[in-house]
């Protein structure tokens, strides 16, 4: 198990970029860079695997003109490939790039990991999502 997975009794839950407890983000289709359908991340995850989004038709065409097709099946990998509407762990400079091309997907919030934070500000991140705090 890494490190931000809680192993170990004084280890603490991984938070999101509300500050609670990271919450899921896909099992089906089965997410994240631990495969364990949260956006958890950790040293081995040089991809920052962090920003769960909803994707869409235009960023799954966007992602895939970057080289990174999320669309095609893998069964190598068994990965069934993503639809729109799919939510699925997004690398943060990934999304970031998206929304910099105005094509970033929606995001739901307390499934996206902390570390995203350090890539982007919450502004940008509470401007497309789907579980926005009200005030």
């Amino acid at each position: 198990m890494h490190p931000s997975a809680g192993s170990g009794p004084a280890a603490s839950p991984a938070r999101n970029v509300l500050g609670g407890e990271l919450e899921s983000c896909s099992l089906s289709p089965l997410t994240g860079f631990y495969r364990n359908g949260c956006c958890d991340t950790g040293p081995e995850d040089l991809g920052v695997h962090t920003v769960c989004a909803q994707v869409t038709e235009e960023f799954l065409a966007f992602s895939q003109a970057r080289g990174n097709d999320l669309s095609t099946p893998n069964p190598d990998f068994g990965f069934s490939g993503l639809s729109p509407g799919d939510r699925w762990c997004l690398c943060a400079s990934r999304w970031l790039e998206a929304w910099e091309a105005g094509v970033a997907p929606p995001v739901f919030l307390a499934g996206t990991h902390e570390a995203t934070l350090a890539v982007m500000p919450i502004e940008l991140l509470l401007d497309h999502a789907l579980d926005a705090p009200t005030h």
